[in-house]
């Protein structure tokens, strides 16, 4: 999630947010009421008051305030031990009054797997995270239902609001709740508490606008003329365009794409790929690239050569390397509205803090603004008036967790480039066989010879041979006691199976092999977990899937997204729970879906997901079967639609000029279904990737199409 905002610049910021905030007479009421609502809080936070256990060397003398500045030197450094320590004794010290100290402790708990006794400090911590969120959304968030225009201009919003001055309320926030958005993604909490992770990004989204704003200890006024006025550009296009629209000619509509992940980030990975295929007679692509490029030597010795950064560079229209502006939000937003970007494509979210674009987006460079596969939640932001997702990810019942309207693609929403990146091979239905005795090597033996890299996989005292191995190589912020007792459970019911864990962090793993020791009621079953480490090269990374596991067992509620795309295309089937509400927790539901293995969505929780693993394990026909048919997906041609990029970006840009001919008609804001036509239902070949490879290049160069 990034680095941990300093205590005092916080401070000073939610100080001002309530000086702001208290003098918009919508808000005086929920300001006044606020210290009523306090001290429920303070009777909430009397139940989790316990004694301080943790190490007080030289900290005694120590504010709360100093503590949580120390736990954030700590937590950047990477030293997640001592800074989980710091957090809690800045918490406790302020009396738990320090709510942002209680919560990062909470965070980095949930990181080092520092559950309790079965469970039970990871069930208290989840307590206090929904009970936190909950209490600061009352405190500090209100609404106003019938906002004037003056208010939606401040405000940011989009076309959703031109009608009559008005179109849906305004939402405030006087400051941010303790819970970042990014740490809410792995919370399992209770499904009616869903709508709490969005409060979080609400939060965080209403502060962007005055963080943008934010130097030298104070908050500089708004510069005239921003937000920028969603209105005022329709009217300048319609303007500029009126004889164009008459007869029903369209240019090219301008796209940018903002993030500071334009290097050896999974985004651009699994994304970089899209920009060779957009048609250049629909859309002009531009990037603004805020990040560092990747350092050479970087390039040359782990990636082998292969720079993502440049790929981009060499198949988009325009690249602005803007990273004069990291630092300059309100330049940034000048900046990119000059290039007069009418569809802007978000790719941060609330990643990599202290990087990303904070508070550029909510000066409305651009009059439609796009969430788009970096953040699998909604952004909370009134600014962003659509997200990219699916049916089966984000189901219209569930449109109440977002704040905004959908951008619903056939198939996936999720891109990835696996089948069309040459460093990535296609799984084989057939393992290449393994000499008794030899060295791992990638892509030779079966995941039950290599059994995790372990000489003892089944324990020393063993000499059977493994059954099957099942897997799990996310960071372990997104698994919890709950999914660890499903997979002990499985493990239990598949005689000689093991599991394969990625140890990210290693810190972690005495936490986690306490809790396993005293979840299991065989100590043999401890003995058959075992872990790998982190692979730099994300080639090789993802070519250890079909070395080293038969089947993935899906994290809930925050799935494996890159990682289950890796799994996926080297022919490793996912089983997962198919019973949250959460976007992050629906994503491989829906790529199960449309790759026709819906028989592995566990729809009805946690003994379904239990009982799918047990039986793949145990009945070989079946397993042969779903693994056969997930590979023939990978290996067709014409390409199957999950694995089609030039379909996806087919697609996803007839999404955004569906958005746009809709601003420009000066309808109001809604819902967008893009629906294949039946010419267009035919899967690319190598030969139609090949013709538009070629096609964009000549285009960039400026040959004739």
């Amino acid at each position: 999630s990034g680095s941990v905002p300093n205590a005092r610049r916080l401070t000073k910021i939610k100080e001002i947010r309530d000086r702001v905030d208290i003098s918009n007479p919508v808000n005086k009421k929920s300001h006044l009421e606020k210290h009523q609502v306090i001290e429920t809080v303070d009777d909430f936070w009397s139940q989790f008051m316990v004694e301080d256990s943790t190490s007080s060397d030289d900290v005694t003398d120590h504010s709360p305030e100093e503590l949580y500045n120390l736990a954030t030197t700590h937590f950047n450094a990477g030293n997640l031990v001592l800074a989980e320590q710091r957090f809690e004794q800045s918490c406790v010290k302020s009396g738990y009054k320090l709510s942002v100290a209680c919560t990062t402790a909470v965070y980095i708990r949930t990181n080092l797997c520092m559950w309790g006794r079965r469970g039970s400090r990871f069930d208290n911590d989840m307590k206090i995270i929904a009970q936190v969120t909950e209490a600061e959304a009352k405190m500090y968030r209100s609404i106003e239902s019938k906002p004037d225009p003056d208010q939606i201009r401040d405000a940011g919003l989009g076309h959703h609001a031109l009608h009559n001055g008005r179109g849906r309320s305004i939402i405030y926030w006087q400051r941010g709740t303790s819970v970042h958005p990014h740490m809410m993604l792995g919370y399992p909490l209770p499904l009616e508490q869903s709508i709490l992770k969005r409060y979080a990004a609400e939060s965080m989204a209403s502060l962007d606008e005055i963080r943008a704003r934010f130097a030298d200890n104070r908050v500089a006024d708004r510069p005239s003329g921003l937000p920028y006025d969603v209105g005022a550009m329709r009217e300048k296009f319609v303007d500029q365009h009126s004889e164009q629209l008459a007869r029903g000619v369209s240019e090219p509509i301008k796209v940018g794409f903002v993030a500071c992940s334009f290097n050896s980030k999974a985004v651009l990975y699994l994304s970089h790929d899209m920009f060779r295929f957009f048609d250049p007679e629909v859309v002009e692509i531009h990037v603004f690239s805020l990040g560092q490029p990747d350092n050479p030597l970087f390039i040359k010795n782990t990636m082998r050569g292969v720079d993502w950064r440049q790929r981009v560079i060499d198949t988009v229209d325009h690249f602005h390397d803007v990273r004069q502006f990291h630092n300059d939000h309100i330049g940034l937003a000048r900046y990119i509205h000059s290039n007069s970007i009418q569809v802007l494509i978000e790719w941060d979210g609330y990643a990599r803090q202290g990087e990303r674009a904070a508070g550029m987006m909510a000066l409305r460079p651009s009059p439609i603004q796009i969430l788009h596969q970096e953040f699998l939640m909604t952004s909370g932001a009134q600014y962003i008036d659509y997200i990219v997702t699916d049916k089966t990810v984000s189901p219209i019942q569930l449109e109440e967790l977002y704040t905004e309207k959908f951008i619903y693609l056939p198939h996936h929403f999720f891109s990835k480039g696996h089948a069309v990146q040459n460093e990535l091979l296609p799984p084989s239905h057939e393992y290449a066989p393994r000499q008794a005795q030899a060295e791992f090597q990638l892509g030779v033996g079966t995941p039950q010879q290599n059994a995790c890299l372990s000489p003892t996989p089944l324990g020393a005292s063993s000499g059977e041979e493994v059954s099957f191995v099942y897997c799990n190589f996310n960071k372990f912020l997104k698994n919890n006691p709950k999914t660890m007792r499903s997979w002990l459970r499985i493990l239990e019911e598949v005689p000689n199976s093991i599991l394969c864990l990625l140890e990210f962090p290693a810190e972690a793993i005495p936490n986690l092999r306490e809790f396993i020791l005293d979840s299991v009621q065989n100590k043999s079953t401890s003995d058959r977990i075992h872990f790998i480490s982190w692979e730099k090269n994300p080639f090789d990374h993802q070519a250890r899937s079909s070395s080293l596991c038969n089947v993935m067992l899906d994290s809930h509620p925050y799935n494996g997204h890159t990682t289950a795309q890796d799994a996926l295309y080297a022919g490793v089937p996912i089983v997962t729970r198919s019973d949250g509400k959460d976007m992050a927790s629906r994503v491989s539901t829906s790529a199960n879906v449309v790759l026709g293995l819906e028989a592995l969505n566990a729809v009805g929780g946690t003994s379904e997901y239990e009982d799918i693993a047990i039986r793949l394990g145990t009945d070989s026909a079946w397993f042969r079967f779903i693994r056969g048919k997930l590979i023939d997906t990978c290996l067709s041609l014409p390409m199957h639609p999950y694995w089609d990029v030039p379909r996806y970006v087919r697609n996803f840009q007839t999404g955004l000029l569906l958005a746009w001919k809709n601003f420009i008609s000066g309808n109001p804001i809604g819902h967008i279904e893009v629906v294949e036509k039946s010419s267009e239902r035919r899967g690319s070949t190598r030969q139609t990737i090949d013709e538009i490879d070629k096609m964009r290049r000549n285009f960039l160069r400026g040959d004739e199409l």
